[in-house]
């Protein structure tokens, strides 16, 4: 729900595989991000899908991941400009506390990560949604950045990582083609910048159109009485 005196703040779905960059083209834009890769389950969630013939956890299967609660945290921002979001932290599998988001005056917020086109239909339907995009490029070149990043922030073992890296480099280009067809437009990061800049310019021109609230009459009375 929108708060009455708020303008509300839609949101722009960054999708995309990972490692494709998503997280530094939206640090790149200076609008909020919400980190949509908080929302992972924790390593002792009985429910979080294995790899077919394997005993690796598959992160990268949407059933890994809090769909309900990433749409909540993403309702509440639309509506009040704020929301609780978990820390979760990746090396542990686990979450480590909560922290405070806050969309301030922005026109837009980014919410990025590897499920970011799970929910396009769900935020399409509740009228919240700003654009929706997925960031891809040459499968070669993601999974050098992804392995390079995952290293650097120790977030598994380098065999596990090694296992995942390859078989998301074999399957990158059916990913992004599963999120295009969830409503996520494929484009390079030149294309998803001139998007992102559009989304700011029409959700700018919606906010100019919409009136500021009015402000209560104040009545004069007698010093000391009040008015009726």
């Amino acid at each position: 729900m929108t708060h009455p005196n708020r303008r509300p703040t839609p949101v722009l779905l960054l999708s995309g595989p990972s490692g494709s960059g998503k997280s530094s083209l939206a640090a790149r834009t200076g609008l909020p991000v919400l980190r949509l890769d908080d929302f992972y389950k924790e390593g002792d969630d009985p429910t979080l899908p294995l790899v077919p013939g394997s005993d690796d956890i598959d992160w990268d299967a949407p059933g890994s991941w809090d769909a309900d609660a990433a749409v909540a945290a993403v309702l509440s921002l639309y509506g009040t400009g704020r929301t609780e979001v978990p820390v979760y932290d990746i090396a542990t599998s686990s979450r480590t506390g909560t922290a405070a988001l806050d969309a301030g005056a922005a026109p837009v917020f980014v919410a990025e990560g590897i499920f970011a086109a799970e929910i396009v239909a769900r935020c399409r339907e509740l009228g919240v949604l700003a654009d929706a995009l997925c960031l891809c490029g040459r499968p070669s070149t993601t999974f050098r950045r992804r392995l390079a990043r995952d290293l650097r922030e120790g977030r598994k073992s380098l065999p596990f990582l090694l296992r995942r890296g390859l078989r998301l480099m074999r399957e990158e280009r059916g990913i992004v083609a599963r999120q295009a067809a969830q409503g996520a437009h494929p484009c390079g990061r030149a294309e998803a910048l001139d998007r992102i800049e559009a989304a700011i310019a029409a959700a700018r021109a919606r906010n100019a159109a919409i009136p500021e609230p009015a402000t209560p009459a104040v009545r004069k009375g007698t010093p000391g009485r009040t008015a009726v």
